[in-house]
């Protein structure tokens, strides 16, 4: 039996309105409270000015609040953007950083990734740190050597199983409803175990949680979380919808 108790992530993206917040928090809420609770842990990730009003609803649960992104920065003259203590301060238990729309939309280099990462640790909070290949990258048979380099450029200094989650994101299945196939997902999550063995030593590997983030939905999440190296999900799209994140969750 694994070590490692799974997690569902939900990266609600820049999604949602205060009312679409409050009924989507609300009703993750309603179903805590009334049961059956799913055998792992539940995270939601909000858009910034979402996070307060999600932290209140969710209060009395023990449906944990994450953030999308952080600054490398605990403060400072950098406008637009959020220190990892604020996030802290608002009560955000994680943060998402190195997700693969931040490295292309904003040019995020693995080295960007680690200081946010380490930034995340001193602040306290758990930094979801997320590596992934392109369509052309495994096109042209790089997979392996791409998710082992970001893994070893992201990773922060101080990592622990118990401050890092590892997120593999395939590029290529995010939000286009391709799915890596479990024996996809399986090698790459086992070679990133590989190598979290070579960077922290075998027994926090062993321990540190490496999450699936490529169109998990409540019809696939089974048969992905049943393989050996796959801890959970970091869910997008359909964490947007109460009951199809309840029913991964479940399918736990």
């Amino acid at each position: 039996m694994s070590i490692r108790r799974k997690l569902i992530a939900g990266n609600w993206k820049m999604n949602g309105t205060m009312a679409d917040s409050a009924d989507l928090a609300g009703a993750l809420a309603d179903r805590w409270m009334k049961g059956p609770r799913p055998d792992c842990d539940l995270l939601v990730c909000p858009p910034f000015p979402l996070i307060v009003p999600v932290v209140a609803a969710l209060a009395g649960t023990e449906v944990a609040v994450g953030a999308q992104d952080c600054h490398a920065k605990p403060a400072g003259a950098h406008t637009g953007d959020v220190a990892a203590p604020l996030l802290s301060d608002l009560g955000c238990r994680a943060v998402i950083v190195g997700h693969s729309e931040r490295r292309a939309d904003h040019g995020e280099t693995d080295a960007i990734v680690k200081a946010k990462a380490e930034a995340a640790l001193s602040a306290g909070l758990i930094a979801i740190v997320c590596v992934g290949e392109t369509l052309e990258q495994r096109e042209a048979g790089r997979t392996l050597e791409v998710n082992r380099s970001q893994l070893r450029g992201s990773l922060p200094v101080g990592a622990t199983a118990a401050n890092i989650v590892i997120a593999y994101e395939p590029v290529w299945a995010i939000g286009t409803g391709r799915v890596a196939t479990p024996a996809q997902a399986q090698e790459v999550h086992a070679v990133l175990r590989t190598e979290l063995a070579l960077l922290l030593g075998e027994e926090l590997a062993a321990a540190t949680r490496i999450l699936y983030g490529g169109s998990m939905k409540p019809d696939n999440a089974a048969e992905l979380l049943s393989l050996a190296d796959v801890d959970g999900g970091l869910i997008g799209g359909a964490s947007l919808k109460a009951a199809d994140f309840w029913a991964i969750a479940a399918a736990c």
